[in-house]
Order: C-alpha cells, then structure tokens, then sequence
C-alpha cells in the first residue's frame, strides 16, 4: 500500500494539486495530511485523504509524523521541510519527495521531484516502479464468465 504524507503549509498548491489529481487513481493508497484549515480548504483532496488540521509553529509536522508508521511500502512525502529528513532515511522502504525547494537533508537517500518543472510523468514513474497500480478510469469491468 502507498503511504502518501502532505505538508499542505509548505507545498503550493500549484506545485500539490496536479500530484492530488495524480495519486486520486492509485489503487491502494493511505493519504494523511496536515496544515492550516485555510491550506486544506485551497485543494480537492482524495475521498479517503485524513485531513488534519492543526495551527501554530510546527504542529502540522508533529501530526504527520505522529501518524507515520514504518513499512516497507513506498512513501511519497510531500514536503521540503528538512524536519522529515530523519523520517525519510530511516523509511525501510523507498521514498520520494515532492517538492519545489527540497532540504538538503531529504535529498540524502530520495528521489526529489518538482512538479512544477519536472511534471507528474516521474512521479507516475516512480510509483510504477515501486509496484503501484492505477485505476483504469473508464473502463468497464465485467464479471469472470
């Protein structure tokens, strides 16, 4: 399963809502995040997305790493902030970071990716190659004969 964590005070949503639109067709997909009600209010978020508001210095951070927990799973870790770089290293599985203006300390270890410049294509790459399937939207499912 995806675990996808969102630092919606530190990533534009220009930069975050195309990568939401992305990750909406993942099959298999645990979404948390965090920030100011007003960060949260700006974007469309998966159904299923936990939705964490919190408000004042660093508690959007302390909820999200509150609600990681270790797993061999891909982690997409949409943040830059440099307070993740532990978490990020020490994930027994792969990670990647999405981000504009990543910290040194969480390029260590990760794939970074800007949508903004880079676009969605490596991110879907990416989950691709860590085994994360895609809904096939408009397709027609029909029962085994």
């Amino acid at each position: 399963m995806l675990r996808v964590l969102v630092d919606a005070d530190n990533v534009p949503p220009p930069r975050l809502s195309p990568v939401l639109a992305l990750l909406d067709d993942v099959v298999g997909m645990r979404m948390t995040a965090s920030g100011r009600r007003a960060a949260l209010a700006r974007l469309d978020w998966p159904a299923d997305a936990e939705l964490l508001p919190s408000a004042g210095w660093q508690r959007a951070d302390l909820a999200l790493a509150a609600a990681y927990r270790p797993s061999a799973d891909p982690l997409v870790l949409i943040s830059g902030d440099g307070d993740f770089a532990l978490l990020a290293t020490r994930h027994p599985g792969p990670v990647l970071v999405v981000s504009g203006a990543a910290s040194g300390r969480l390029r260590d270890g990760t794939t970074v990716v800007d949508p903004a410049t880079d676009g969605t294509a490596p991110i879907r790459a990416w989950l691709a190659r860590h085994g994360v399937e895609f809904a096939q939207r408009g397709a027609v499912r029909r029962p085994p004969e």
